[in-house]
């Protein structure tokens, strides 16, 4: 199997790539899509819808797993963050692999045995778990930390434990069927994306 995490969000969007099976899940790839200060909001989102259409032509994934929204005390940045999460939703819909989605806890938990776990407790057991050599970047590790949660989830699932119990979202497919091709491992780093022309 492989594996596409997003972290969505409209200053960075992670992304990250496992493949194999549960007993040996292995890094294919990870980075960030960082956006100038100053870009308006209907071109960061049009960045990342073509920012995940790019990522699943590259990786080929048999599905995706991306963050839940969560309820924020702050109206706007709520609304910011599920405009972010619309845009890749699309990509990955009109791309047609299967959707699902996982809340903040599940994917630390996932990763750490702790819900509420830091972002650096889960940085340094992403890096530890998928044997890299740098510790990724926040949103990036977020994002592999959610491909991990989906192929435990995955797992339960086989096993006729139902993977809701374990913090997984209901899964969505678009309409097209997406298979895993033969690309090779491509590399991580961070994408910065310019101003639209």
């Amino acid at each position: 199997m492989r594996i596409l995490g997003i972290d969505p969000g409209s200053t960075v969007t992670g992304y990250g790539v496992i493949e194999g099976r549960i007993s040996a899940l292995a890094h294919r790839a990870h980075g960030t899509l960082r956006f100038p200060k100053n870009q308006p909001q209907h071109e960061r989102l049009a960045s990342i819808y073509q920012a995940v259409t790019q990522w699943v032509e590259d990786n080929e994934p048999d599905s995706a797993a991306v963050e839940k929204i969560f309820v924020s005390a702050n109206p706007r940045s709520a609304l910011t963050l599920g405009q972010a999460r619309g845009a890749a939703l699309a990509a990955l819909g009109n791309a047609g692999v299967p959707v699902f989605e996982y809340a903040p806890q599940a994917l630390k938990r996932s990763v750490t045995g702790n819900g509420a776990a830091s972002k650096r407790q889960v940085q340094g057991m992403v890096r530890r778990l998928l044997q890299l050599e740098t510790t990724p970047a926040a949103d990036a590790a977020d994002a592999l930390a959610l491909a991990l949660c989906h192929a435990q989830s995955g797992t339960l699932a086989a096993l006729g434990v139902d993977p809701a119990g374990a913090g997984a979202g209901s899964g969505r497919r678009g309409r097209r069927g997406a298979g895993r091709g033969g690309g090779r491992s491509r590399g991580r780093g961070d994408v910065v994306v310019r101003r639209l022309r």
